[in-house]
């Protein structure tokens, strides 16, 4: 017996790689489950950085948000984990829109594999986007 879909209509989210000076956003569909970044947010403060977020969300008018947290090997908390969780909750509050966390333990390092260490070195920007794709792509992996 196969299983019947969720929903008849694909979802679209934005997904966020957050960082203390760059964020990567990416967004991607629940149908494809393919993600594609999209753009790097930078900026001095938090007021710049969620006007920028803003335009996005009005941009790509997602469903629903994905944001990583990130994590040390063992599973336990780092010095990002928190500010990440903050992130997470201050997107909701001022997007009212859902936001599911997710484990993006690696996901940088990777990204920077791929792009052969030093290109990575030389744009983080591509990396953080890189990294919120990986971000989403996982989110559909886990069939959320």
């Amino acid at each position: 017996m196969t299983k019947p879909l969720q929903s008849p209509n694909p979802t679209q989210y934005l997904a966020f790689d957050f960082g203390l000076k760059r964020i990567g956003v990416a967004f991607g569909n629940s149908l494809t489950k393919t993600a594609s970044g999209v753009s790097v947010v930078e900026a001095q403060n938090d007021e710049q950085r969620f006007d920028k977020i803003e335009k996005l969300i009005k941009e790509w008018q997602p469903e629903g948000l994905v944001v990583g947290v990130p994590r040390q090997a063992d599973g336990a908390d780092n010095e990002l984990t928190a500010r990440c969780e903050r992130f997470a909750r201050q997107l909701e509050g001022r997007f009212s829109l859902p936001c599911a966390r997710v484990d993006e333990r690696y996901t940088s390092a990777i990204m920077e594999s791929c792009m052969g260490g030093k290109a990575a070195r030389e744009n983080k920007g591509r990396v953080d986007m890189g990294s919120a794709c990986l971000i989403l792509e996982q989110f559909f992996l886990e069939g959320r």
